[in-house]
């Protein structure tokens, strides 16, 4: 128990040392609020993509897929969705609030925080399984999160009249999907990967990371996006706000950590002596980084740039960064003691 207790907290708390060592530095006088505005708009448009496609570029091969392990993570995630809203839109009227929890609710910190864990968890089969995933529900996370915030935002609660006009803006919908750059990246990471599958089965050896300067300099852009986007973060913190965003701090933080996992693992657990091949320890590790993990750091960010509440969004990275140090401890002790792992 005590190990797992270390590796959660090993996964967790260096996101939560970089949150803090922004908010001081704002109150020192290191970072202005310019600074941090402009830092979240490059976070979102260069950073964010580029650790996207990175990771995308990354898998290794797609003749290798589950696709029941992959089609359980795409259905769970549509399910936390549409729970979402139903729940968000019960808990509060306003429409800004709302896109915010929606998002918290079903978009976890899977890049930076769920890859690492299903490998430290089952070592090279957890990460080639949480490397495969990857490409499915992060492109996914992003979709929705751009759907519900197209329809969720500050002035969408405008009128009644407003509201409707919103809600049923199909067009507007899919323009914010194409043109978000977090969704650009992850399809010209399929784009090029395909190409790459493609040499393959030419025989071609020519693979983009023999351009070694231009794939290092990927490399480069892509290891400042966590410390960076965690930093800012950090500096637009404010505890003030807690006592206004209580309810909505711990409505969010308590679904995203505790209702979610719980949701999502145990019918993974109960449903997997029912499928072939099965559900196998590095597909948990993999589920794992899909449902327990805290809120996506992206996610602030993306509430800043489309008109939502990029407060409320921050302080759900914050809480439920600090909540998952338990609670993903807890998960992976449960699943040890009953064989997962």
């Amino acid at each position: 128990m005590i190990d797992a207790f270390i590796f959660a907290a090993n996964a967790i708390f260096p996101i939560i040392l970089m949150i803090v060592l922004g908010y001081f530095l704002k109150r020192a006088g290191m970072l202005t609020q310019g600074f941090l505005d402009t830092g979240n708009r490059f976070t979102f448009r260069v950073l964010i993509p580029a650790l996207l496609y990175y990771n995308v570029y990354g898998i290794e091969s797609l003749k290798e897929i589950n696709f029941t392990f992959v089609l359980y993570g795409i259905a769970a995630i549509f399910v936390i969705f549409f729970l979402a809203i139903v729940l968000t839109c019960a808990f509060t009227k306003d429409n800004a609030k709302r896109g915010v929890l929606i998002q918290a609710m079903f978009r976890s910190n899977y890049a930076i925080i769920g890859l690492p864990l299903a490998s430290s968890l089952f070592g090279e089969k957890g990460a080639a399984a949480a490397g495969i995933m990857s490409a499915f529900c992060v492109p996914l996370f992003n979709v929705l999160s751009v759907v519900t915030l197209t329809m969720f935002h500050k002035d969408s609660g405008r009128s009644a009249v407003t509201a409707q006009k919103e809600k049923i803006n199909i067009k507007k919908i899919l323009i914010g999907i194409i043109k978000n750059p977090l969704i650009v990246a992850t399809l010209l990471g399929l784009a090029t990967l395909a190409i790459r599958e493609f040499f393959v089965f030419l025989g071609i050896g020519f693979r983009l990371h023999n351009i070694s300067f231009l794939y290092k300099a990927l490399e480069n852009v892509k290891s400042i996006c966590t410390p960076f986007a965690l930093i800012v973060l950090g500096g637009k913190f404010e505890f003030s706000a807690v006592s206004r965003l209580w309810k909505e701090i711990i409505f969010g933080t308590l679904i995203r950590t505790v209702a979610v996992p719980v949701l999502g693992l145990s019918v993974a657990y109960f449903i997997r002596d029912l499928i072939v091949p099965g559900f196998l320890g590095e597909h948990f590790a993999t589920f794992i980084g899909v449902f327990a993990t805290p809120v996506a750091v992206a996610s602030a960010i993306m509430a800043k740039e489309m008109d939502a509440d990029d407060e409320l969004a921050g302080q759900l990275v914050v809480w439920t960064s600090l909540v998952s140090t338990v609670t993903i401890f807890i998960y992976v002790t449960v699943l040890r003691a009953v064989g997962i792992f």
